[in-house]
């Protein structure tokens, strides 16, 4: 099993397989729109750009599990997203990621990270190889912009272009 076995809805409804993503890094942050860290929206999307033709996927992941802090609708949630952040990355529905009622993606994710790498509130990250692999996690004080991330996404994208040009 790895992450192209999952599919989350798009926040419009509609299906998103994670296989889509297949041959990409994958980015993958629950997100909410009244939390501190709700200004990561903005270097998420400057990552986005940064590294997308390289061969990232960000997908942001709305979730009121930790505060109530993403209470909106999912035409809410987008609007805000565009509107205060430029957010063109895509998001999904709103999903819960912690407990038995977790998306199975962070259900897997959660046994891949162990108990410390468990999504403790808003704006963790998972990062998942070309291949679906996990790679590894990231806590929400991590900045997307910050070294630590960069430097993890710098080796993950060398590893995905070789094995697409395998």
């Amino acid at each position: 099993m790895n992450a192209h076995d999952f599919t989350f809805n798009g926040i419009d409804g509609k299906p998103m397989p994670l296989k889509d993503f297949k041959g990409k890094v994958l980015l993958v942050v629950n997100t909410a729109s009244e939390c501190g860290y709700t200004p990561q929206y903005d270097d998420l999307e400057k990552l986005w750009q940064k590294y997308r033709a390289a061969g990232l996927a960000v997908l942001g992941v709305p979730c009121n599990d930790f505060g109530g802090q993403e209470p909106g609708s999912a035409m809410e949630i987008a609007g805000f997203c565009r509107k205060n952040y430029g957010v063109t990355f895509p998001l999904t529905e709103k999903y819960s990621v912690k407990g038995e009622v977790a998306h199975p993606f962070y259900r897997w994710a959660g046994e891949q990270a162990g108990l410390l790498g468990r999504p403790k509130w808003n704006f963790h990250k998972y990062l998942v190889g070309g291949g679906g692999q996990f790679i590894g996690w990231f806590s929400s004080r991590a900045k997307p912009m910050g070294p630590k991330i960069g430097a993890a996404l710098d080796k993950a994208l060398a590893v995905a272009s070789v094995h697409v040009q395998e």
